[in-house]
């Protein structure tokens, strides 16, 4: 297999551009770090264009998953590349030897297909990668089926958001949409909105979360905005015992999704 040894090839130079949100756009393609957020996209069929691989350099307790995965991919899908190629490739200091490039995929509220009693995550605004991955992974824990970012302030497969879910991302539909397409999705779908609020006049814990449900999450800079103001939808809250008004955006959606699951058990 032919080895890339050059930091000018045109390959990499346009790899190394997806960890700006500018080169995400312009390429429709996003760049996926580790050996398990990788074996997780392939094992999910995600559509993984090119996988770079450091074969000396292949380190970690997930080495010998991601070996079991390269042998499962087409050939025409790896490419060998220098220890020089991969640490520019790689994400800081993070290099265990793979990077993967991948088309986004495009997805619209309208081609989603729901199950009979979907539990649905919405999250508007929010900016920081870090939680949108942090929900998602909670998200693939319980269970639900499927996160929609409403009026999103961080693209959904920026490389951080992707490393932050463990690749759990890749199991769980997501969709970009406006916070007006959202709420005339769910209306449409016959599903129960629960807005997260500090001033939500309902407990978290009396809402029946057994019926279809979407919880709904706004940025911990500006909370929900006024899209949410609606009949038909329940402002609920979480009880704040001390001297903080609210928690984590990821930290609240966990909470919320574990007592979905509660019930629904």
């Amino acid at each position: 297999m032919e080895t890339i040894r050059s930091l000018q090839n045109s390959q990499i130079k346009a790899a190394v551009k997806l960890r700006d949100r500018r080169g995400r756009t312009q390429q429709q393609r996003t760049i996926i770090d580790g050996l398990r957020e990788i074996s997780r996209a392939v094992a999910c069929g995600f559509p993984i264009e090119t996988i770079y691989v450091d074969p000396a350099a292949l380190s970690g307790p997930e080495k010998d998953t991601f070996e079991e995965v390269l042998a499962k991919v087409s050939p025409n899908t790896i490419t060998h590349v220098t220890r020089e190629v991969m640490t520019k490739l790689a994400f800081g200091e993070r290099v265990e030897g793979a990077v993967a490039v991948a088309k986004l995929p495009k997805t619209s509220l309208s081609e989603i297909k729901l199950p009979p009693c979907p539990l649905i995550g919405v999250i508007e605004q929010v900016e920081k990668p870090g939680n949108v991955g942090a929900i998602l992974r909670t998200m693939d824990a319980v269970g639900a089926n499927l996160l929609i970012s409403a009026d999103g302030r961080t693209d959904l497969f920026n490389p951080n958001a992707i490393r932050a879910s463990l690749g759990t991302i890749f199991s769980v539909p997501v969709v970009d949409a406006t916070s007006e397409e959202t709420i005339k999705f769910l209306r449409g779908e016959g599903i129960q909105m629960l807005a997260a609020r500090v001033d939500g006049s309902v407990s978290y814990t009396t809402v029946d979360m057994t019926k279809p449900t979407a919880l709904i999450l706004g940025s911990e800079a500006h909370g929900l905005s006024d899209n949410w103001h609606q009949a038909g939808i329940t402002n609920i809250h979480l009880p704040m015992n001390g001297i903080a008004d609210s928690l984590n955006v990821s930290t609240t959606a966990a909470v919320l999704l574990y007592e979905a699951l509660r019930q629904r058990a």
